[in-house]
């Protein structure tokens, strides 16, 4: 099963960039690439369940479904409910872990899915290079990194 990884340091105390990114429904408010986003079926944006239905920039529409979810380790995890990329048993983990030297945090984003063998290192750079190094990418704008 092929693995896609972004991480990076980041400028601020973990708790302070938790509180940006905890919420499932925020991805517009810090990720450039996501255009609109709602929660479906009126469900709480921390709670395990929750689908948020959100567009790309280009138009796409995804919908993701929230699998775990914990304030204690600043980490949720998610997969595809739908999605218009071609692979199958898409689940990512976003986390961030303070670094005590400098009151930093290490903000880690990967994912674990299947595709076709031909694609694998197509879908590792969209979602290495472009979906997670461009949402970590803007948390360093925000905070500094």
């Amino acid at each position: 099963m092929p693995k896609a990884y972004a991480s990076t340091v980041l400028h601020a105390p973990a708790s302070d960039v938790w509180a940006v990114i905890r919420d499932f429904n925020a991805l517009p408010a810090w990720h450039p690439g996501v255009k609109d986003s709602e929660i479906e079926d009126g469900r709480a944006a921390d709670q395990v369940g929750a689908v948020r239905s959100f567009h790309l920039q280009d138009g796409a529409h995804l919908r993701e479904r929230l699998l775990a979810f914990s304030d204690p380790d600043m980490a949720m995890t998610y997969n595809f409910e739908k999605t218009p990329f071609d692979v199958q048993n898409y689940r990512a983990t976003l986390r961030l872990t303070p670094v005590t030297d400098g009151d930093r945090c290490f903000a880690e984003w990967w994912t674990t899915f299947d595709c076709d063998v031909a694609k694998i290192d197509e879908w590792i750079e969209t979602f290495a290079g472009a979906v997670f190094k461009g949402g970590l990418d803007a948390l360093k704008a925000r905070f500094g990194g």
